[in-house]
């Protein structure tokens, strides 16, 4: 059994803003945020929106790279894991985004991606064509597979719950609520929309504003 396992979300989380509001308000027309609002009515899912929005995309592959950039990574996010490996927590990246930007970010940051390696990433696989956009589709994992999401967080919480010591969760969106709930309070990590979606069922959580903070209590609670 491993000792503990924190389980992240990525956009917005571990980076200061989200990839489908860059590209969004940069590279895509005005009606492209209407599949959002599609799935805030509950009409589409979660990953058909953000699959319909990446397709959209026609821009070289190039200004893609540089975009992500502007995502913005917790600057100390390689040092961070490096403190919570050290300390005996393995991190793991659990996004209902895509793998395409999540993994440059995380290797240009100098960080391994793997189940040995610095980090662990779970995302919904993608490739990029400036022809036909960035096209998303489901994990072949049928174990961490959603219809909603595509990646199914709360599917990977509970997979940890049962192979981990302990295992603590860091979120700032609606699609992290479930797999939030299944581990203790003092564990849960919530900023934004989670909070707020928290704090309407009573519910308790530590409440951060950087990834960094996350790491810091974590190594302290050691």
């Amino acid at each position: 059994m491993q000792h503990s396992v924190l389980i992240s979300d990525f956009d917005g989380t571990m980076t200061e803003n989200d990839f489908y509001k860059l590209v969004a308000e940069r590279l895509l027309p005005a009606q492209a945020l209407e599949f959002w609002q599609e799935y805030r009515r509950g009409r589409i899912s979660h990953f058909k929106a953000l699959q319909n929005i990446f397709s959209q995309l026609r821009a070289p592959q190039k200004v893609l790279e540089e975009l992500i950039l502007d995502m913005h990574l917790d600057p100390s996010l390689a040092k961070d894991i490096v403190c919570l490996r050290k300390a005996g927590w393995k991190v793991v990246v659990a996004s209902a985004g895509c793998q395409w930007y999540i993994d440059r970010l995380l290797t240009g940051a100098g960080l391994t991606i793997g189940p040995q390696g610095d980090v662990e990433v779970h995302a919904n696989p993608g490739t990029y064509s400036s022809g036909t956009g960035l096209t998303m589709t489901m994990p072949e994992d049928l174990q961490f597979r959603s219809q909603e999401t595509g990646v199914h967080k709360a599917a990977i919480v509970h997979y940890y719950l049962q192979n981990a010591h302990q295992v603590a969760y860091a979120g700032d969106g609606w699609t992290d609520v479930d797999a939030a709930m299944l581990v203790p309070p003092h564990l849960r990590f919530a900023k934004a929309d989670i909070k707020q979606a928290l704090d309407e069922r009573g519910e308790q959580a530590r409440i951060f504003t950087h990834w960094s903070e996350v790491a810091r209590t974590i190594v302290e609670l050691e």
